[in-house]
């Protein structure tokens, strides 16, 4: 039987995990006129990017035995996530949406823009559907991944890696490719 404690933290990654895109969603209905974060998609990307890479670390570190250069990795990963979302609502708060292909920057993607990226669109936007997706699903799963290491569970923790961890390596890594593909729209 759980300990009320856990009962509590597990309620509470519940709430978060339905909470966090919520609150996310919301905050793109807002927007905050005469702040210029323009320099920051460069940015979260590169965050993505050191995200798969310290979990890709942690891997090779927990592989090795080391669980204490896991757990530190771990912890970081989980960091490098919260300041990737802070900048990433932040950027969408402030600037107007960048639309795949509009080369001339005037907000609509007319006939000859489309046909430049039509061969390129259908992998972007399929890329993009799944990141956003799977950025959504992975947070229970890497939460709770979390809290079983955290409580010394490693029997559950495994049983949730399994699925978190592929899962948050492909949001890190098509978050800099869904980058890479929309950067020269900026």
């Amino acid at each position: 039987m759980a300990s009320n404690n856990e009962k509590k933290i597990k309620w509470t990654i519940n709430i978060l995990s339905i909470a966090i895109p919520l609150a996310v969603a919301a905050l793109f209905g807002i927007k905050i006129e005469g702040v210029d974060l323009s320099f920051l998609p460069p940015v979260y990307a590169t965050i993505n990017a050191l995200t798969a890479i310290t979990l890709i670390s942690a891997l090779i570190a927990i592989k090795k035995g080391k669980r204490e250069i896991h757990r530190k990795l771990m912890t970081t990963a989980i960091l490098l996530s919260v300041l990737f979302l802070l900048g990433y609502v932040a950027y969408h708060m402030t600037s107007d949406p960048t639309i795949y292909g509009d080369l001339n920057g005037d907000g609509k993607l007319d006939f000859s823009e489309a046909k430049s990226v039509e061969s390129s669109a259908m992998i972007y936007y399929l890329l993009l559907i799944s990141h956003i997706l799977l950025s959504v699903m992975v947070i229970p799963l890497v939460l709770f991944s979390y809290f079983y290491a955290w409580k010394g569970d490693f029997e559950r923790h495994k049983k949730w890696v399994n699925y978190s961890y592929p899962i948050w390596l492909y949001v890190a890594i098509s978050g800099v490719i869904v980058f890479i593909f929309i950067s020269p729209f900026y």
